[in-house]
């Protein structure tokens, strides 16, 4: 073995020996490579040291200048100021006035464990700064967005409240924890947690701190009385007092208590069954009743709180502030006698309003009317509740989106007929009838529902969405359900406020720019630092959807099918949207509410300055329903009377008509298309629309052209027929008819004749005798005719008629069979023939009355009526009207065969003569029959009713 390992070990001496120079030095390259990894960690190592001491420098330098752990400031607060839109007058000073604190020992467990575990579950382990739980918030943020989830321990919710301004700055997040840490170390877990409970803000009407809001909300004596499902309702206020309030938004305050209910379970504080027992508690149940009213601006001041908390974070009740404010105090002043019953008679007690109103250039909320009979922390009619907007809507997501994305016209041409949604329900307009082709102006003017569908329909329930959220109303995620297209006539589940809808209507007034309505315009703090509040503008639409929207909403105020035109008021140039709403049908037969019970009516309007969000109504469906006329125009008397007050002494101003819009001409719509009108259009036929730049009709209506050639037409052959009729009516102006009759050797003897007669003049003879009247001849050109055997001492009348309208008249009186004949017993002509002209024109118009049975509706007969019947004098007395019912009756919508005993036709004020048989008309002349030697008398004409229809 020896050998063996000295032979191995020479081997490899000699191998050694052997290897190539440059081979051996391959050992000093490992140790390069050591080196240079050396280097690698030495260069990382000295990176992180000065990377260290600068983040460190840096840490230093940003908490030098923080506030110092004031224990007057953590106890105590400072109240804030609040600024009317003048920036000097203080309207209000909110503080710590309506405080009460109370010691940690005070509190029941449950209500830590309640704060604990939905504020900060890891309160006692931490020391003023949770790392894990900021590693959880930015994954959080990460995922779901910037916001998703604050990373903010009790602890720093002190320190942030009572030291530092909101502003969401590294700096301020890094003082921030600095503070915190400093906090943890003067002061024991359970103070600090008993500062916060007693700083804490929780409900409009300055509530704050734990045992006020016990005694707020539940009327306890103690916060020590609370009870489980209690106390989880008050833990889950802070993050959105208003939200989630119990007494004006139970369902989301349902869902807030619940998750806090979880979370207690989730982290051992309670059992799961305990939890499940608590939420079987209406949240309502043990509310006490709100009854501490309301102080001056107190509504306005709400929203100037809520809007500051959520905009900066601060506490406007203990952080000192000053907050500037929209507030115009001549408005608002005005808006509470409004609701106070001292401008407009409201029907009851019960009926409620609310209203808000906006500067259209800023969208600053001028003034808010929040309700009647307010209490303190109650329901707020104009910026908490939600209910379906009705027609209002239509604006926004139907005509809006249209002329926005297909540029429709104020006149688009859209047929209101039978129709249904996509899915085969049937949809009706409010008075279940149909107005066929109509513009889309007057579609709105109107508040149809059909167009209204088919104006969403064009344009889509996306562009609708999108138009929509541009004015701040984001529908469906608030509502949790797609657009539907019962969105296009309001009908969603949830609902808007006077607010949201005031901010959207005022981007129709404001070229299309929107401002988000809001109450603060800046806010400053203790220590001189400013934040700017304003909401910058957006754009919304464009210039020329706001301005044609407009248009089309002025006629919704001024046209006489508009629904507004209560509204008009001198001097103002107002446009505006209607709208209501119906109850359900199980609402309705609980409540028993009529089918004309509406539920809620809504006006909004604006003029060049301002806009008004009116919605009025009943708080629950059993507290009542609007149905007199006093009830349902009750919002457009409101924004009546406020317009008015708010206008005066100011500049009225106008809507600007933008570059990108022009006005045309155009024949009303009877088809899909619009054209221009001919020059044979009639004038009541033309209208003038709105028509975005390059998209004006070209094409000019041949419809009437047509029907201009046909009448041509006619009134050339009716001219040369009136020509013929005059000539031939001058040829026989002269004529002159004669007739004579005598009598001898038992006979009569009558002959005819005329002067100055033409060729084609005819005749026509008559006899009237004991035995009745016959004609005796008719014919061209004179002649005679005997009569043999006349009854003896009878009287035979004879009368000739010519085709030109003139007669003449003769008699004879036959001698008694002991007279002798003789041919004195003949008699002259009457009148030379000439006197009885008014007996042909008798004649000739005696059925001037026929078809004058019209029945009660008279609007139904058709003009022509009275001329249907000719040669029937006048035959409907009694009711016969025998052979004329065809002509008389055609599509009058009365079966009158004959009279039928309607004798109202001018309103029965002239009742018919005792022995017409039922005259036609209660004002008509009764016809005397004619005897056979005395003309005819006329009947007197009857005048054709007029009514409306």
């Amino acid at each position: 073995m020896s050998d063996n390992y000295r032979s191995r070990e020479e081997r490899r001496r000699a191998m050694n020996d052997n290897k190539p120079e440059g081979k051996s030095q391959g050992k000093p390259k490992k140790k390069k490579k050591g080196g240079l990894f050396r280097k690698i960690v030495a260069a990382v190592l000295l990176i992180g040291i000065i990377g260290l001491i600068a983040g460190v420098g840096t840490f230093f330098a940003m908490i030098s200048d923080a506030p110092k752990v004031d224990d007057s400031v953590l106890k105590n607060s400072f109240s804030s100021k609040v600024y009317a839109n003048d920036g000097k007058t203080v309207v209000k000073e909110i503080g710590a006035q309506k405080r009460t604190y109370v010691q940690y020992d005070e509190i029941p467990q449950v209500v830590k464990n309640a704060f604990i575990a939905t504020e900060d579950v890891r309160f006692y382990k931490h020391h003023g700064v949770d790392f894990y739980r900021i590693g959880g918030a930015l994954m959080a943020n990460f995922k779901n967005g910037f916001g998703a989830e604050g990373g903010s321990t009790i602890t720093q919710q002190v320190v942030k409240n009572s030291f530092l301004s909101p502003k969401k700055t590294v700096k301020r997040k890094v003082q921030e924890m600095w503070l915190a840490y400093q906090l943890e170390r003067k002061y024991s877990k359970q103070q600090i947690l008993e500062m916060y409970l007693n700083k804490i803000y929780f409900a409009s009407g300055e509530v704050y701190g734990i045992e006020r809001a016990a005694e707020k909300f539940y009327g306890v004596k103690s916060v020590k009385d609370l009870t489980l499902d209690e106390a989880a309702m008050l833990a889950g206020l802070p993050k959105a007092p208003t939200t989630y309030n119990p007494v004006t938004n139970p369902e989301n305050a349902t869902k807030r208590r619940n998750t806090v209910l979880n979370l207690m379970a989730k982290n051992g504080f309670i059992t799961q069954a305990e939890a499940d027992k608590a939420k079987q508690v209406d949240v309502q149940a043990h509310l006490a009743k709100q009854t501490e009213s309301t102080s001056k601006y107190d509504v306005f001041i709400d929203q100037v709180i809520e809007e500051v908390k959520k905009k900066t974070d601060a506490d406007p009740f203990s952080a000192g502030l000053e907050i500037y404010t929209t507030l115009d105090t001549n408005a608002q002043d005005y808006v509470d006698d409004v609701m106070n019953n001292k401008v407009v008679n409201f029907p009851n007690d019960k009926f409620q309003a609310g209203l808000v109103v906006v500067d259209n250039e800023t969208g600053g909320i001028q003034a808010i009317g929040g309700g009647r009979n307010r209490v303190s922390g109650g329901l707020n009619f104009a910026t908490n509740m939600r209910r379906q907007p009705g027609s209002t809507i239509k604006p926004i997501l139907d005509y809006g989106p249209a002329i926005e994305n297909l540029k429709w016209s104020t006149g688009q041409p859209i047929k209101d007929e039978e129709y249904h949604y996509s899915n085969g329900t049937p949809i009706r307009n409010f008075g279940r009838n149909y107005k066929g082709w109509v513009s889309a102006r007057e579609a709105l003017g109107r508040s149809l529902n059909i167009p209204a569908l088919k104006a969403f329909q064009a344009t889509g329930a996306d562009k609708a969405k999108e138009f929509a959220t541009g004015l701040g109303l984001k529908l469906d995620e608030e509502d949790g359900e797609a657009y539907s297209e019962s969105y296009s006539i309001g009908g969603f589940r949830t609902g808007v406020t006077p607010l949201q809808m005031a901010g959207a209507y005022s981007a129709f007034a404001n070229e299309g720019m929107y401002n988000a309505p809001h109450t603060v315009t800046k806010v400053k703090f203790p220590d001189g630092t400013e934040i700017d509040l304003t909401p910058k503008p957006k754009r919304a639409m464009q210039d020329y959807t706001a301005f044609m929207m407009t248009d089309m909403m002025k006629s919704v105020v001024n046209e006489s099918y508009g629904t507004a035109r209560a509204v008009r008021t001198p001097g103002l140039e107002i446009a505006g949207k209607t709208g209501t709403s119906n109850f359900s049908a199980a609402e309705k037969q609980r409540y028993n509410i009529p089918d004309a019970g509406e539920k809620d009516v809504w006006f909004n309007g604006f003029t060049p300055n301002y806009t008004i969000s009116v919605w009025t109504g009943y708080e629950t469906a059993k507290d009542g329903y609007i149905l007199s006329p006093n009830e349902t125009g009750m919002a457009k008397n409101i924004f009546k009377h406020v317009i008015t007050h708010i206008s005066e002494g100011k500049p009225k101003g106008s809507f600007k008509q933008p570059d990108s819009v022009v006005e045309r001409s155009v024949e009303k719509p009877t088809g899909k298309d619009l054209k221009r009108p001919s020059g044979s259009t009639p004038s009541s036929l033309i209208t003038k629309e709105y028509f975005v730049r390059g998209t004006a009709p070209t094409k000019v209506s041949q419809t009437f052209v047509k029907k201009e050639k046909e009448e041509k037409k006619e009134d050339k052959k009716e001219d040369k027929k009136e020509k013929k009729d005059n000539k031939d009516n001058k040829d026989n102006k002269d004529v002159k008819p004669k007739i004579t009759a005598s009598y001898s050797g038992g006979a009569i003897s009558v002959n005819w004749s005329a002067s100055n007669a033409a060729s084609d003049t005819t005749f026509t003879v008559t006899m009237s005798s004991p035995n009745g009247s016959e004609q005796l001849a008719s014919g061209a050109g004179a002649g005679g005719k005997t009569i043999s055997n006349p009854a003896p001492g009878a009287t035979y009348s004879f009368t000739v008629t010519t085709n030109t309208g003139q007669s003449a008249s003769s008699s004879v009186k036959v001698p008694d069979s002991s007279d002798q004949a003789t041919e004195d017993d003949s008699t002259k002509p009457e009148d030379d023939g000439t006197t009885d002209d008014n007996q042909n024109e008798d004649n000739s118009n005696t059925d001037q009355n026929n078809g004058s049975d019209q029945g009660d509706d008279s609007s139904t007969q058709p003009d022509d009526n009275q001329n249907s019947n000719n040669g029937n004098n006048g035959s409907n007395s009694g009711g016969s009207n025998s052979g004329n019912t065809d002509n008389n009756n055609n599509d009058s919508g009365n079966a009158n065969d004959g009279n039928n005993g309607n004798n109202n036709n001018n309103g029965g004020t002239t009742p018919p003569p005792a022995d017409n048989g039922g005259s036609d008309s209660g004002s008509q002349t009764p016809q005397t029959p004619a005897t056979p030697s005395t003309p005819s008398t006329s009947a007197t004409p009857q005048q054709e009713p007029t009514t409306e229809n």
